[in-house]
């Protein structure tokens, strides 16, 4: 792969279209029009790992999305700024705007996730893989002979929220143009995590398309020359994008870092973990200039304490992934890297690192109050995926013809192929928001009453 052709402004679905001539770069205008999209406001009522905040503000998915597409610009600045002195010839092109493409996709990253975070996606694929709807697999239209092909099954199967980011980013939706939010082709690759179809997914059901988007995908890594690896036939399998390593890198610093200050906020881990724990990040003559900050600050704020030393882990992580990214270009480029870049960084901030994960699988992850919405969500994403697909299946019984009416115009539910209308379905139910399933599923279950 080479920078010239892998940073291109070309928009999907508009190739052929002069582009804009303002201000505003193409890559800029992408990140506008993220930021303006109802499908980006709704991440504000969908959770990021803790429940929805009362009086203690945590996290949200937007929240989560904006500090990652901050991270994630000053990732993209400081790459370009160091890779531009090793390739001056690079100057007149667009790898000046890296922090703007990696900004613009950290921003997209999540907006494929249905209600209820992780939990939400279990519980759409296992409906077809172990609740009500495996019938699906096998079934056949008596008239017209569609089915589901073994690809189709899988993206239902492993039902997953990068795939989905990109479907919604690409699909041409009814009532909105071709090329669904005409994006550039190098923000849209810049959020396949996983460059390869359904059908090589493996047990943590991570892919980064569905079969229906195959050929938008196909389009953009031909554009940009991303390469084809080798795989089992009938599968799709490539490199990676290289903006995609900071993309992730963004993700993986902001999650595992603000999942920390969140679960002291909520005083699932206290405030003498907290400080070991981002302590351990940095060397010890570092370790004394943060303590001797840390003894001007006002003592009985232990937040603000939580605050600068979050503050300092960040930055640590950043320039650390940085520094990976830089001296990994060419594997990078040539496809032959492997792991995340946070798995290439120093010793002493990867060891503590992980011992943050570890930490949060122990005390955060599995603590009541995450434990809890993740039931609450389970149950009501799995309630909603069966009514809807029955509906679906059998738009002509009167139940399912009131609840049909409920689903927006854009979501084509009474497509022809079986395949995209249960494709349509998890586009509705993917877009709620955790308040709207939860309304919805009480309504439904005669738990609450709409007001006349």
């Amino acid at each position: 792969m080479n920078w010239t052709q892998l940073l291109s402004s070309k928009r999907l679905g508009l190739e052929n279209q002069q582009q804009h001539r303002d201000d505003r770069t193409e890559f800029q205008r992408d990140y506008d029009r993220l930021i303006f999209s109802a499908s980006f406001r709704r991440l504000q009522n969908k959770t990021q790992v803790f429940p929805l905040p009362g009086s203690i503000f945590v996290h949200n998915r937007l929240t989560h999305s904006l500090e990652v597409s901050s991270v994630g610009r000053s990732l993209g600045n400081d790459v370009s700024r160091l890779l531009l002195e090793r390739h001056p010839e690079l100057h007149d092109t667009h790898f000046t705007e890296l922090g703007s493409i990696v900004s613009a996709a950290c921003l997209a990253h999540d907006l494929g996730n249905p209600p209820f975070g992780h939990s939400g996606e279990k519980a759409i694929a296992t409906f077809f893989s172990e609740g009500g709807g495996r019938w699906l697999q096998t079934y056949e239209d008596e008239e017209t002979g569609d089915r589901l092909t073994p690809i189709q099954w899988n993206d239902m199967t492993h039902f997953e929220g990068n795939a989905n980011a990109f479907r919604l980013l690409t699909h041409h939706f009814d009532g909105r143009r071709p090329g669904g939010f005409v994006m550039t082709y190098s923000t849209l690759a810049s959020i396949v995590k996983y460059p390869f179809s359904s059908n090589l997914a493996g047990e943590h059901q991570k892919f980064g398309f569905f079969e229906a988007e195959r050929e938008d995908y196909l389009r953009i890594a031909r554009e940009l020359g991303i390469p084809a690896l080798p795989s089992p036939s009938g599968t799709v399998r490539h490199a990676r994008f290289p903006l995609v390593y900071l993309v992730e890198a963004a993700d993986d610093i902001c999650y595992e870092i603000m999942d920390i200050e969140d679960a002291h906020k909520l005083r699932i881990l206290s405030t003498a973990d907290t400080h070991e724990l981002l302590m351990a990040f940095f060397h010890p003559q570092r370790r004394d200039e943060i303590a001797r900050h840390l003894s001007r600050l006002d003592v009985r704020d232990v937040n603000e304490q939580v605050v600068y030393l979050r503050s300092c882990a960040i930055n640590c992580l950043e320039g650390e992934c940085v520094r990976a990214f830089v001296d990994n270009e060419q594997s990078i480029l040539d496809g032959r890297f492997e792991g995340s870049l946070i798995q290439h960084i120093s010793d002493t901030p990867r060891r503590a690192y992980e011992q943050c994960i570890h930490n949060s699988f122990d005390h955060i992850y599995h603590s009541r109050e995450v434990v809890d919405i993740e039931l609450a969500g389970f149950r009501i994403i799995t309630a909603l995926t069966e009514l809807m697909v029955e509906a679906v299946m059998h738009p002509h019984r009167a139940y399912s013809q009131l609840l049909l009416n409920r689903v927006s115009r854009q979501y084509q539910i009474h497509a022809p192929r079986l395949y995209d209308r249960l494709m349509a379905v998890l586009d509705y139910i993917s877009g709620m928001t955790d308040v709207y399933a939860l309304d919805l599923y009480r309504k439904l279950n005669g738990m609450s009453f709409p007001n006349i």
